[in-house]
């Protein structure tokens, strides 16, 4: 469906992109499908919209790896791979990206995230990124962080609002609302994918 996928991106028109489970490698589909990128998916998803784009490696096998990547139609300052893995079995990583817009007089600083299935993992997770958070990006510096958080019991503002200050973009500041269900995709059910900002405006979500 990778095909399907640059399609459906390019018809979104988006500035920047968030993107989890890409495969920078994959052996086992280039041998199977004739149509399979030659080059690393977050490339071949990238070509001729988003010029800079960076890809952090998480998962590793003998037949490739996979990760988080972010795609931008703006240049990306600096990028940051962090590995926030629980348990061995489930790589998890924390890909931060700072991107200079020439609307904002600062850095917007984008970090893409992919949390554990189990809840105590997940804790351990959103600490490590709180942690990340508070030593490398500024308090007035805009912040966004977007990705699968498998948050279905909502976790995350307790943390992420309260500690850094951030609020997710479909539920604003109104005690009563939540984010938005996204899975699975057909007949979305759970709320497992989170946009939350610091330091912008929310025209629309």
């Amino acid at each position: 469906m990778v095909h399907e996928l640059r399609d459906r991106l390019r018809e979104l028109s988006a500035d920047i992109v968030f993107l989890q489970e890409v495969q920078g490698l994959h052996l086992g589909h280039a041998e199977e499908h004739a149509s399979w990128p030659s080059a690393p998916q977050h490339e071949f998803l990238a070509e001729d919209v988003w010029d800079n784009h960076s890809y952090g490696r998480n998962m590793v096998y003998d037949h490739g790896h996979h990760g988080n990547a972010i795609l931008s139609r703006f240049p990306i300052l600096h990028e940051h791979n962090q590995d926030v893995t629980h348990l061995r079995w489930e790589k998890r990583g924390l890909l931060h990206c700072a991107v200079t817009l020439p609307q904002l007089p600062h850095p917007l600083h984008c970090v893409c995230v992919h949390l554990s299935l189990f809840a105590s993992s997940r804790r351990r997770q959103m600490e490590a990124l709180a942690r990340h958070i508070e030593k490398v990006v500024p308090a007035d510096a805009p912040l966004l962080i977007a990705g699968d958080f498998n948050d279905w019991r909502n976790h995350a503002d307790d943390l992420l609002a309260e500690r850094l200050a951030l609020t997710e973009v479909f539920a604003g500041r109104d005690a009563w609302q939540r984010p938005s269900r996204s899975y699975p995709a057909a007949l979305p059910m759970f709320r497992l994918d989170r946009i939350y900002q610091r330091g912008l405006q929310v025209a629309a979500a």
